[in-house]
């Protein structure tokens, strides 16, 4: 029997699916629209695929952990697993998506009616990361528009009836800023408080700027990724030239890039290294087979898959070039404000007699910006003994090994350093809009990733596409409003650790195994070569059956033990210590996080259960009835359009 072809765009017949537990057909009618939308150019395509993953966690994320974790150690490791684990799986999704031209629900549904709960799920994470991310956003619109004024607001801290802040005082003015004045922040997750008006007005604005851009699908969101996905890269560069101009850049980065080895001994380390590799490639959202989804059938998605992720690795190194030169900076600064406090301290002791004149240090200590820090290390180390009080080594490599991650970085460390360049206005507003453009081509992703898959499987949604559009715009506006709360932060620091960690590696663990097991590995590089005209090697099928397949379960079970090892925990603001401390989510929250989890891994046995009913009633109304189906138990191929879309002249919409 000849194999059945996939529906083509404008196919509104019925199509045979194979399910890929039993390998029945099941006659399903596609809800696809008649005139499906494609990419103008490979440009556009290239420059959606790179927006989505090149996101705020390349600038935030990427070098705290290779800080953390070895320098250039942990370099090499994210490149090897990047290319055994990331790159086969990012490479399976842009074919499923090619190959089926449908979102992320289409697509697991046409390989089997049971698995399309993964497709759900995908667009379940996708909701819980857009309402927490555009927060980001909101921040950022924030800061931008406090940059337009010199001096900048954290630059130095405020008095309340010519008392300066004892808050401030007692921390940092940028942490000042951020904490009391940007959050308003309480002092743990039980007390709510009132909302942030100022961030509720910039998370209005950061879901209009969203919905605007997301108007027309992918026609209107691609020409703002022409400036919002290009941008970064001027920025970045132009924060590195800048940055290695900087005393201390050079430390820093040579201090960033030292490997240390022993640490590929480290469980942990492997376990973040393969969480970083999975969320900056965009694993398991749905987004990249949406995107996918737009492109002609013969596209070279297998070259694709290679490109997007070096340019996804490649800008993270860049990021982290800029983080760790303008962090170095920072540290030399805060060094050198070390070695003058204490050699005023060592000049009023030497004046008082206290320190013999044998123990004071060649160097002319009454001009400590002239003092070498080298000179200042010698020094101590051979006579600070001698000398009373509490002079301390201000050590650079201490200093440096203060790291910071996330929103610490960006708002705090990052605000602080470019406090002391010249012209900080201007590099303040630059970075905050860098940090926007970053956000809004992720969002612009994580939107498709909603919208594609929804619309394709509901007809009523495919023909009411831009109100959908609007319509989840102002939901996630309203349900994002949790997050502009005074704790706000608190949940939305909850959102990012588990909303989406659990449930996204469960949904590739499905994806990889209903693709490499299910359909058959063979069966799929089969389909690839039918799309490509070349068959991609074999050693993808052992990659995807046995290697990916087993490092996702094992990062699902090292990340599930580690929840249950030690209470989850959170980052708090004390404002009468005036510093950060770590607290043990409440029950309450615990029962939020759980929840969480839940509802988002939820529709894939929901989904198995509901189509396994749903066969069995069909065949108990058939038995009834004393009807039999014809059983199609040939392999449905996933590409083989070439015949149909001759039939209905279907071209393709990109070159």
């Amino acid at each position: 029997m000849e194999k059945q072809p996939l529906p083509a765009d404008d196919d509104r017949t019925e199509a045979t699916e194979v399910d890929g537990l039993t390998g029945e057909s099941s006659p399903q009618e596609t809800s696809e629209p008649d005139a499906r939308a494609g990419w103008n150019s490979k440009i556009e395509y290239f420059l959606a695929q790179v927006g989505f993953s090149v996101g705020l966690g390349n600038v935030w994320r990427f070098p705290y952990l290779c800080h953390q974790n070895g320098g250039g150690a942990f370099l090499l490791l994210y490149i090897l697993l990047m290319l055994i684990v990331g790159i086969p799986l990012f490479f399976l999704e842009l074919a499923a998506g090619q190959a089926i031209r449908q979102g992320s629900i289409g697509v697991w549904k046409y390989i089997s009616p049971r698995l399309s709960g993964i497709g759900y799920s995908s667009c379940v994470v996708c909701f819980f990361v857009a309402l927490y991310y555009n927060v980001i956003l909101a921040w950022s619109l924030f800061y931008l528009g406090n940059s337009f004024q010199h001096p900048l607001p954290w630059e130095k801290c405020p008095e309340q009836g010519n008392v300066t802040v004892k808050e401030c005082i007692k921390s940092s003015p940028t942490s000042y800023f951020w904490y009391r004045k940007a959050l308003d922040i309480t002092d743990s997750i039980d007390e709510t408080g009132s909302f942030n008006t100022y961030i509720v007005c910039c998370l209005l604005a950061a879901w209009t700027i969203v919905c605007l851009g997301m108007f027309k699908g992918i026609k209107t969101s691609v020409k703002v990724m022409y400036f919002s996905s290009i941008f970064p890269y001027v920025v970045l560069f132009c924060f590195l030239i800048r940055g290695l101009l900087l005393d201390g850049a050079f430390e820093g980065i040579g201090f960033m890039f030292y490997p240390k080895l022993e640490i590929w001994a480290d469980v942990q380390v492997w376990r973040q290294a393969a969480t970083q590799v999975f969320f900056a490639l965009g694993l398991g959202f749905g987004s990249i087979i949406a995107y996918s989804s737009y492109n002609p059938r013969n596209n070279n998605c297998h070259r694709d898959a290679f490109t997007v992720s070096f340019i996804n690795f490649l800008t993270s190194v860049l990021a982290t070039l800029v983080v760790f030169a303008v962090l170095g900076f920072r540290a030399k600064n805060r060094v050198m404000e070390c070695v003058a406090s204490n050699l005023n301290d060592l000049s009023k002791h030497f004046h008082d007699g206290l320190v013999p004149n044998n123990v004071m240090p060649p160097f002319n200590y009454s001009d400590p910006k002239s003092v070498a820090l080298k000179d200042y290390s010698n020094w101590f180390e051979q006579y600070a003994s001698m000398v009373p009080g509490n002079l301390t080594d201000c050590d650079l490599e201490k200093e440096m090994q203060k790291g910071v991650e996330g929103t610490g970085l960006a708002f705090i460390a990052f605000t602080e350093a470019m406090t002391l360049l010249p012209g900080s206005p201007f590099w303040s507003a630059l970075f905050f809009l860098m940090l926007l453009n970053l956000g809004l081509s992720t969002m612009f992703g994580t939107m498709e990733g909603i919208l594609a898959p929804l619309s394709e499987r509901f007809k009523c949604l495919a023909r009411n596409k831009t109100k959908l559009t609007i319509a989840s715009c102002i939901i996630g506006f309203l349900l994002g409003l949790l997050f502009t709360q005074r704790c706000g932060n608190y949940f939305m620091m909850m959102f990012d650790d588990y909303s989406a960690t659990l449930p996204l590696i469960i949904v590739v663990v499905f994806e990889t195994f209903s693709v490499s097991w299910l359909y058959g590995a063979d069966r799929f590089l089969n389909d690839i070569e039918g799309m490509l005209g070349w068959r991609p090697s074999v050693v993808y099928k052992y990659l995807w059956k046995y290697i990916c397949l087993f490092a996702m379960l094992g990062l699902l079970g090292a990340t599930t033990i580690r929840m249950f090892l030690s209470r989850p925990k959170y980052m708090s603001w004390n404002q009468e210590k005036a510093s950060e401390e770590h607290l043990e989510y409440p029950d309450w929250a615990l029962a939020v996080l759980a929840l969480l989890i839940i509802f988002a891994t939820l529709p894939v046995p929901v989904g198995f259960i509901h189509a396994f009913l749903q066969k069995r009633n069909t065949q108990s109304r058939d038995a009834e009835n004393g009807h039999y189906r014809m059983v199609n138990t040939e392999e449905t191929a996933m590409t083989d359009l070439s015949a149909l879309e001759h039939r209905n002249g279907d071209a393709a919409p990109v070159s």
